[in-house]
């Protein structure tokens, strides 16, 4: 596996990510004019180096050993589907319970609450999708529901991925605003609006970066095992020259997410130094707890996903490697932000953590009061026998 430097300009990056676009498109535009680009789940899946030059037939082409071998692996198809299942399932009851204290308990709907059930909605539409994931991995990575389905829950798939990264940095502006400019934030008459709409903004540009995956048939038939893929297979015919698959890779990578997070990491370090300065411990350790939950979900959800589209690129073209195990089990990393997003909400919300905990406590109470009664019948029946 090739090394990147361990310090990379952003010019550079970007440069770089230009021309491995250009190089990747030329490559596959100056061969066969219907040839297929094969991707790994979402972008630049396994391809050997023949599959750049295909026999075609139709809409289909000879794809290499490796992924024919990965589509009939049953256990990483059960692996995965384990993965959604749990995933799903604490997805929909935090995130529910979540948005049933945002809505409904906390109050009032200040900028950062605004965000919070922003990033609850992506989250709970997720987890509505994943069941569909999960029955095309059990039956082999064979999608049924047609091409028209595959396109909506990939798009909600992948919005849910972008969206919760703008969401997050808007969280944390918003909190950097807060904190170092707290008289202008105080201000700001406007601050809720200008999050709704700022939450309008953001599932804009990432529908219009998405907008591809809406217009195009992202299913696949691969005849040699008789099934039809969903987004695990992507034409190069998505998009209709070389200068749009650059656009395409440089707004996934570098606009939707590391763009983000280095403004993300800017405001969190700077809100936790301006609190070691004036603020009392235990707001400063909360601030502690929130940078880590934020930066853990970056650093273990999305830097995966978002890096191996690169690195895959880069080892395709120079080394005639594959990352698309990688890549798969990456998606994977991506859907476990949906379950640490209620973890942001306890330590970014004063409001939010009361009504919690105010939950636990009446059920606590709730279960002391019947614990009592139970021991109060259990002594009274035993009185009642006794005496017989």
């Amino acid at each position: 596996m090739a090394h990147f430097p361990s310090t990379v300009t952003t010019s550079n990056l970007i440069s770089l990510t230009v021309f491995l676009s250009h190089n990747i498109c030329a490559s596959i535009c100056n061969r066969h004019s219907d040839a297929s680009l094969s991707l790994s789940a979402s972008v630049f899946t396994k391809v050997t180096k023949d599959s750049f030059h295909p026999d075609m037939t139709g809409n289909s082409s000879q794809l290499d050993n490796a992924t024919l071998t990965l589509f009939q692996n049953a256990n990483t198809s059960i692996a995965i589907s384990v993965v959604y299942i749990i995933v799903t399932t604490i997805n929909l009851t935090g995130n529910g319970l979540s948005m049933w204290l945002l809505l409904f308990r906390t109050s009032p709907k200040t900028p950062s609450i605004i965000f919070m059930i922003n990033l609850t909605f992506t989250d709970m539409a997720l987890g509505t999708a994943l069941p569909f994931q999960i029955s095309y991995q059990l039956k082999g990575y064979h999608w049924t529901l047609g091409p028209k389905m595959c396109s909506f829950l990939t798009l909600v798939f992948y919005t849910n991925m972008y969206c919760s990264i703008l969401t997050m940095m808007a969280i944390g502006i918003d909190r950097y605003l807060g904190i170092t400019k707290p008289m202008f934030y105080r201000q700001n008459k406007q601050s809720k609006s200008i999050a709704v709409f700022s939450c309008f903004l953001m599932w804009g540009l990432v529908l219009c970066v998405l907008y591809p995956l809406m217009t195009t048939d992202l299913t696949y038939d691969v005849p040699e095992l008789g099934i039809t893929t969903c987004f695990d297979v992507l034409k190069k015919s998505m998009l209709p020259s070389v200068s749009a698959w650059a656009a395409f890779l440089f707004s996934m990578v570098f606009v939707l997410f590391l763009f983000p997070f280095c403004v993300t990491t800017f405001c969190y370090i700077s809100v936790i130094k301006n609190l070691a300065k004036y603020s009392k411990t235990a707001q400063k350790k909360r601030a502690i707890r929130l940078a880590f939950v934020v930066l853990l979900v970056f650093v273990l959800c999305f830097a995966p996903n978002n890096i191996l589209l690169l690195a895959h690129s880069v080892l395709r073209l120079f080394f005639n490697k594959s990352l698309y195990m990688a890549y798969k089990l990456s998606l994977c990393l991506s859907c476990l932000n949906s379950c640490l997003d209620p973890f942001i909400y306890y330590f970014a919300s004063k409001d939010f953590r009361q009504k919690l905990r105010a939950i636990v406590n009446l059920q606590n109470l709730s279960s002391a009061d019947s614990m009592k009664m139970e021991n109060k019948e259990s002594l009274y029946s035993g009185h009642l026998t006794f005496e017989g």
